[in-house]
């Protein structure tokens, strides 16, 4: 029997698979990945094995390949992250998404690439940081009244800032990190972000997040809630062009996320192919999915 490995972190993992204890609030989410996971996998000969990302060296032994998974603390130790995948690449262990891959999308600036492939992507200002000068900046060159701040090495929204025109930060203020300045578009709380969830290239599932009354952010963390959709032909199109444009061979899976813009087309917001949620209660179908798609990556 083959053996999987399904990378998590601290955070994420449950105190009995070697968790901190404190888990993060969305680490259900991870719960519900291995719940899907699992009995597929075992049913098409594999076994799932859960490991923290930053485990020693030994825990890998015996494992054929790994999922990038729930390891969501990547975004503050990016270097660690990288130099691991390399690590157990370089120990004959098949990364999925492989690492040259991550490396790409791990900073937020791969959307540039896509644009320049023909992608509608968000009017971007990308900057090293961002202080006061910069947000008067963005206002003018975007005419808008809101702003969204975003790491270019990030996930969940964490350290996001939604800027209004009418209350600017202080003169002292600063970001902290290398950053994506974008306007704020209202299609995020009117339609929501439509997700294409795409494994092996063929799409497995959609659906709509919208965010809570009252705040932008669509991740549960925030209280953001998900519907699954079928989408039209037009939509499914429309992010399969984003796989198209990867400068790699097509993801073992990937997450599409993209917004409507004023003219009506799908501008994609990210191309998550490191460790996102693949939303499995959306698309009960997933686990079995993941798991052929796997198999046929080992030869099972």
């Amino acid at each position: 029997m083959k053996t999987v490995g399904f990378l998590a972190c601290e955070t994420t993992l449950p105190l009995h698979f070697g968790g901190i204890g404190e888990r993060r609030g969305d680490a259900f989410e991870h719960d519900l990945m291995i719940a899907a996971l699992a009995p597929a996998f075992e049913a098409a000969g594999l076994d799932l094995k859960v490991i923290d990302w930053e485990a020693p060296i030994a825990d890998f032994a015996g494992v054929d390949l790994v999922l990038l998974g729930t390891s969501w603390n990547y975004q503050d130790k990016a270097d660690a992250f990288l130099a691991r995948l390399d690590e157990l690449a370089a120990i004959g262990i098949k990364v999925c998404n492989p690492p040259d891959l991550v490396r790409w999308n791990i900073q937020k600036t791969y959307l540039r690439d896509l644009a320049e492939q023909g992608a509608a992507t968000i009017p971007t200002l990308w900057l090293t940081d961002v202080g006061l000068s910069d947000i008067e900046d963005a206002f003018k060159a975007f005419e808008c009244d809101r702003l969204v701040v975003k790491r270019q090495v990030g996930a969940g929204a964490l350290g996001q800032v939604l800027v209004h025109r009418d209350d600017l930060p202080d003169p002292a203020w600063r970001f902290g990190h290398p950053a994506m300045v974008q306007p704020f578009l209202p299609a995020i709380a009117e339609e929501g972000e439509l997700s294409f969830i795409f494994i092996d290239g063929e799409l497995s599932h959609a659906l709509v997040k919208r965010p809570a009354s009252g705040d932008y952010r669509i991740q549960s963390l925030y209280g953001g809630v998900e519907t699954a959709f079928e989408p039209d032909a037009g939509q499914t199109a429309a992010a399969s062009a984003i796989l198209d444009a990867l400068p790699f061979e097509t993801p073992l899976y990937a997450r599409i996320d993209m917004l409507r813009a004023q003219d009506n087309r799908l501008m994609v917001m990210e191309a998550e192919m490191i460790e996102p949620y693949l939303y499995p209660v959306q698309g009960p179908q997933l686990g079995e999915r993941l798991a052929r798609a796997v198999a046929k990556r080992l030869d099972v």
